[in-house]
């Protein structure tokens, strides 16, 4: 990987601003030394046992040059060489720092001289759950690039992405000694799983793994597109761990890159160094002697032949020496990449840790020889209580310090790759994710600087297993499916769901009712039996056409006061009669209009006063009736009953029983202004709440009774004879009455909304009608139009005939 080159340099202008700045370690310098153990094993062993031996003296435990002495170690993690080194090293307490993640190490608590410059592994797959949510992917497939990783990810990470609404269609790894050792396999296994019928919904694949991972899946991509596989691998979005970077790799420029463009992914924070470009332009294999990576990184950036460069050959035509770095394009050399700033900060890290260990230590036991400090009187261990504490600020400004852990306290840089034809790329940083942003979001990111494969022509992808439930509808649990997918079943009669993906439909508020398509709850009207509609009007009509026929009646009778026809049957109680239902007609009028509790009160206690009055005054008359032609027989004692006032007294003392009925009512459990919410389904029905029913069915059922009795005394007298005989026209106004009231209950349950309003009104109106009509319109017939009959011979010849 000859870009890694760019590390190199990266470890150099860090160690070369270090010895020139005066702040920090003066009369001390750094130097390094760099190791290639070519991941194998047994040459990791070999470098790590050099690192604690004499230069040139391959003897253990034997270290006599101080100038050789190991301060830290900075590596990037493969276990093919971590573990060695970190067995033979640990056995020293060395510090030994990554620039690069060890996912499986992830607490290093079980390893104390490891610190990571870089964001522990379950921040990082937090930053990618933060994408995934951000973009509403939640149907994914996985790859790991060795089973050790699918094992950490599925024990630590799993629950937290299903915890967040993230289902995996897929969890398959590919083991690093296939990578490594049989590429027949890596094809075969690659080639069942695009063969295999993977959800096709899952639009979204996370990759994790390193660089190695990602040659072999570069190579096995460029391999795939040419096999006749039912499944191309295209149509998706990678999303890639920060430990994979897109390179150039020697002989290898024919490599496919085109299915990665628009990949994602998440990388280490990187910033901009002060002077590092000055530094780079500097840098010319004919200037630097001591560098011997620098002749094959030109030959291969440049092509063109470098004297003592291994990647030169005779065909190449000679460099010029005009070649410069900043030069090249960015998938040959990048500047600044995420590994080489982690880098960059984990030597800076070892020297605040150093600089902060001696200025505390020659407080009190520093040996001063010759204005240096001795290196070898300090022990290494020492450094680690500094270094787990160390905070500083690099060049670029970012603040660095370590978590208890010790992993780097830091963010990571969303970044989007886009690859071209000719095999070169370009990375754009499009957001940022910050754990230690004090307030949400702690994902910034420009989706509109983002530019996806052209299979998805520049729109969002989607990612999930199955479309949205609309509103409207609700999720139902595929059997034997992850929870991602779903059914969508209409919501219940009654219910709504007013967002996608709804788990549950609800009930509107009682002020509401569902639309048509159970998606949105709709205000109700308010509604009342008002002036302003048809209905209101014509029944106001009608009540002061009533009202007024009362009035001319009730003239009438005043007008021919001293008439026996006015005077028959007790005069007073017909006034009284006649005033009652006026006044009965006229208590409509409490029933049109918006309710409130006054009208509420009156509508019940004023009605049912009037119709006991009225009943009563009705039944008053009936007794005289009966009375008078009971006074007739010889010896009769019922003479001294006759008169008016025992007509007086019955209409009196049954009227105040109603009314302590109604004084009760009003003082236990009064009407009041309620809603009625659930009658009509589009409506808020302002009704008055009679409070207590006991109450509410006590008076009519007194009047009702008195009704009844006066009935049934009218009908038993109704063929006594007698020219002002009222019995009669008492039992047809008590028949009219009853049938009224008895027709009102069963219709009344029928009805809804201010209907039943309308329909107490016409049942005040009727029954009070018919007590007009029968008790009155014939006698005003008589006095009217047959004034001759209104007259005491008519009366005396009544009399003669019943005498006979």
């Amino acid at each position: 990987m000859t870009q890694n080159y760019q590390h190199v340099l990266a470890l150099v202008f860090a160690i070369k601003e270090i010895n020139e700045n005066l702040q920090i370690l003066p009369n001390i310098t750094l130097g390094f030394n760099l190791y290639d153990s070519y991941l194998n094993s047994r040459w990791a062993y070999r470098a790590a046992m050099q690192l604690v031996s004499t230069r040139n003296r391959f003897v253990l435990n034997y270290k006599c040059d101080i100038q050789d002495r190991v301060i830290a170690i900075i590596k990037g993690f493969d276990s093919e060489i971590s573990y060695p080194i970190s067995d033979v090293l640990g056995l020293y307490k060395i510090p030994q720092l990554f620039y690069d993640s060890a996912p499986v190490m992830a607490d290093n608590t079980q390893v104390p001289f490891f610190y990571q410059m870089f964001p522990s592994e379950t921040h990082q797959f937090m930053a990618i759950l933060h994408l995934l949510l951000h973009f509403k992917w939640t149907w994914i497939g996985f790859f790991t690039a060795a089973d050790v990783h699918t094992e950490w990810f599925v024990q630590t990470m799993y629950p937290v992405f299903s915890q967040y609404g993230i289902c995996f269609a897929f969890i398959e790894s590919c083991s690093s000694f296939i990578i490594a050792n049989n590429w027949e396999k890596v094809q075969k296994w690659w080639l069942e799983l695009y063969d295999a019928p993977v959800d096709k919904t899952a639009n979204v694949h996370i990759f994790y793994g390193d660089n190695t991972s990602m040659i072999v899946f570069r190579w096995v991509l460029s391999w795939l597109k040419n096999k006749p596989i039912a499944q191309k691998p295209k149509g998706k979005v990678w999303i890639l761990t920060a430990q994979m970077e897109l390179k150039s790799f020697a002989n290898k420029r024919s490599w496919g890159m085109q299915a990665l463009h628009g990949a994602i992914s998440v990388a280490i924070h990187s910033n901009e160094l002060c002077g590092f470009q000055q530094f780079l332009k500097s840098r010319n294999p004919s200037d630097v002697k001591e560098d011997n990576f620098i002749r094959d990184f030109w030959s291969y950036a440049f092509d063109c032949a470098v004297p003592d460069s291994i990647l030169g050959n005779m065909s190449m035509k000679n460099c010029t020496g005009e070649e410069r770095l900043e030069n090249l394009s960015e998938h040959n050399f990048e500047m600044m990449t995420g590994h080489s700033y982690s880098l960059y900060n984990a030597v800076y890290a070892v020297a605040h840790a150093l600089h902060a260990m001696y200025s505390f230590n020659s407080k009190s036991r520093a040996v001063i020889d010759g204005q240096r400090i001795k290196l070898q009187n300090q022990q290494l261990w020492e450094l680690h209580h500094f270094l787990r504490r160390v905070s500083f600020n690099n060049s670029a400004g970012d603040n660095l310090s370590f978590d208890k852990n010790r992993n780097l306290v830091a963010g990571f840089d969303v970044i989007n790759w886009l690859t071209f034809p000719n095999q070169s790329f370009h990375r754009v940083k499009v957001g940022r994710v910050d754990p230690k942003t004090p307030a949400d979001p702690v994902l910034t990111i420009h989706e509109d600087a983002i530019s996806w494969h052209s299979w998805f022509n520049q729109a969002r992808p989607l990612s999930v297993c199955n479309d949205d439930c609309r509103p409207g509808f609700r999720k139902k649990k595929k059997e034997g499916k992850p929870f991602c997918c779903y059914d969508c079943t209409p919501c219940p009669e009654g219910m709504v769901s007013g967002q996608n993906d709804m788990y549950d439909c609800f009930k509107c508020p009682d002020e509401c009712y569902p639309d048509q398509d159970h998606a949105s709850c709709i205000p109700k009207t308010i509604t009342f039996l008002s002036y302003e509609e048809p209905l209101g009007i014509g029944i106001a009509t009608g009540t002061f056409a009533l009202a007024l026929i009362t009035v001319l009646v009730l003239g009438t009778f005043l007008k021919h006061n001293d008439t026996p026809l006015v005077k028959a049957n007790n005069r007073n109680l017909s006034y009284t009669l006649l005033i009652s239902l006026l006044l009965c007609f006229l208590c409509t009028l409490l029933y049109i209009g918006r309710p409130n509790n006054l009208t509420c009160i009156l509508r019940h206690t004023a009605v049912g006063i009037l119709y006991s009055i009225a009943v009563s005054c009705i039944l008053a008359k009936t007794v005289t009736v009966v009375l008078a032609f009971m006074t007739i027989r010889p010896g009769s004692r019922m003479k001294k009953w006759v008169g008016k006032r025992t007509a007086s007294y019955i209409a009196v003392f049954c009227s105040f029983i109603h009314l302590g009925i109604c004084a009760v009512w009003m003082t236990t459990s009064p009407p009041f202004l309620d809603a009625d919410m659930h009658s009509v389904r589009e409506e808020i029905i302002l009704v008055c709440n009679e409070g207590s029913m006991a109450m509410l069915f006590s008076g009519p059922a007194y009047t009702g009774f008195l009704a009844i009795t006066n009935f049934t005394m009218a009908f038993l007298a109704r063929k006594l004879p007698g020219s002002f005989n009222e019995a009669k026209f008492i039992t047809f106004s008590m028949l009219v009455f009853c049938v009224v009231w008895l027709s009102f209950a069963p219709t009344y349950l029928s009805t809804k909304g201010k209907y039943t309003v309308v329909l107490e009104i016409f049942s005040i109106l009727v029954s009070s009608g018919g007590l007009l009509g029968c008790m009155f319109f014939p006698k005003c017939y008589i006095i009217v139009l047959k004034s001759k009959m209104n007259s005491k011979e008519w009366l005396k010849r009544g009399k003669k005939s019943l005498n006979k």
